[in-house]
């Protein structure tokens, strides 16, 4: 089956940086757009970043363009994520998620927190 196990998180400061990965099993991870999404307390679970099947096509959120890179190792089965100049704002629970014949398959997150 579908595991999708998020690791990378952690505390930063303001103005700091995180690299999270993703390990993906259980699909073919390669024929398959792969997406980054995170959830803060009390909000509702939100899409940040998408990468395509071949990694050469990437769209990101508004709020985290510019500083964050989404990017995948199709060899190694694993997807990751670069959050620079990271915000307050930015702290939530990330999750790597992959929709397959219309459901949607997450991992169980990773806790980043930006604050002082």
């Amino acid at each position: 089956q579908v595991q999708l196990v998020e690791s990378g998180g952690g505390l930063v400061q303001p103005g700091g940086s995180l690299r999270l990965s993703c390990a993906a099993s259980g699909f073919t991870f390669a024929l398959y757009t792969m997406n980054w999404y995170r959830q803060a307390p009390g909000q509702e679970r939100l899409l940040v970043s998408t990468i395509n099947p071949a990694g050469d096509n990437t769209n990101y959120s508004g709020s985290v363009k510019g500083r964050f890179t989404i990017s995948r190792d199709n060899w190694n089965h694993t997807l990751h994520l670069q959050m620079n100049s990271l915000k307050t704002d930015d702290t939530a629970v990330y999750y790597c998620g992959v929709r397959r014949f219309g459901t949607d398959f997450w991992g169980q997150g990773t806790q980043v927190t930006v604050s002082l």
